[in-house]
């Protein structure tokens, strides 16, 4: 559903995005993740002719953004859940919108219901809570009933239950054969509806493969409860296996339970418990994004 080719941008002697080349799927949600500065904002601005891109381009279904007869009509974008005027309803900042991209009004009610906010339509949304502008500006982004979503942190501000509420509505959205492209620094929360994942650092593609794929990519390991663990560690160290050691529980990296139980067997060593355990999405997008980091915990 949507390219990115070859995407650059400059701004002085500073690249913040270097030659990014990624596809988005349609019926899927994407991920967007990187560190701060890693040039997240600036392609998704890019993505919706927010910033004009130096080198490359951005299709949707094979159509540049800029040629698109509705743009509303197929991206619906939250990039900013501030820009709202605080004197205006919730109501009437969507009948203004409606206005200027020529949707129905009768589009309103409907996504303000969609979002959670009818009861709230008719306050001005300089009262509202951050959670509370969060849902206005996805209602906003769905008035032109578009195919895909691009969101830039929109969990910000909103509470389990709304961030509980705005995953199933993406996954829905999805599920429904639309495309979803957000962006969070939520990982845990991220790993719970996105299917696939975009990576970048310093501006650069680290990765783009689904989330059972990078995930995988750094292999997985195995915990052993033995009374035997300082024994156990030695003959695994001396087969070129890694290994940390807690009391009586170790950690091998890069093994299968097969490979360790039998070691264990051939040296008459008992073992209490075993298992296979993969390593999270948050520690393997680190590993991934560590190199480009601009701040680092020492």
């Amino acid at each position: 559903m949507i390219t990115v080719s070859g995407v650059t941008k400059r701004y002085g002697k500073r690249v913040v995005v270097d030659d990014l080349t990624f596809a988005v799927a349609a019926g899927r949600v994407t991920g967007f993740v990187g560190p701060n500065g890693a040039g997240k904002s600036t392609t998704m601005r890019m993505m919706v002719g927010l910033t004009r891109p130096d080198r490359g381009e951005v299709r949707y279904d094979g159509v540049p953004y800029s040629v698109l007869r509705n743009p509303a009509q197929v991206v619906g974008a939250v990039l900013d859940a501030q820009s709202m005027h605080p004197g205006r309803t919730g109501r009437d900042h969507l009948r203004a919108l409606a206005a200027t991209t020529g949707v129905g009004t009768d589009r309103v009610d409907a996504v303000l219901t969609d979002v959670g906010l009818e009861t709230a339509a008719d306050r001005r949304t300089g009262g509202y809570s951050l959670g509370m502008r969060q849902r206005l500006a996805l209602a906003a982004a769905l008035l032109g009933n578009p195919r895909v979503l691009l969101l830039d942190e929109p969990s910000n501000g909103l509470d389990p239950d709304g961030i509980r509420w705005l995953r199933t509505y993406l996954a829905d959205f999805a599920q429904r054969g639309g495309t979803v492209f957000v962006s969070s620094h939520l990982i845990g929360e991220l790993h719970m509806f996105a299917d696939d994942l975009v990576v970048v650092g310093s501006g650069r593609l680290l990765a783009a493969d689904s989330v059972a794929a990078i995930t995988s990519r750094t292999g997985v390991g195995v915990t052993v409860t033995t009374p035997h663990a300082g024994e156990l560690a030695r003959i695994l160290a001396q087969n070129d296996l890694a290994v940390e050691r807690t009391g009586d529980r170790l950690l091998v990296h890069d093994t299968t339970t097969a490979a360790v139980s039998q070691l264990a067997f051939d040296h008459q060593l008992r073992i209490v418990a075993l298992a296979e355990t993969a390593q999270s999405l948050e520690d393997s997008l680190l590993e991934l994004t560590a190199p480009t980091a601009q701040f680092a915990s020492a």
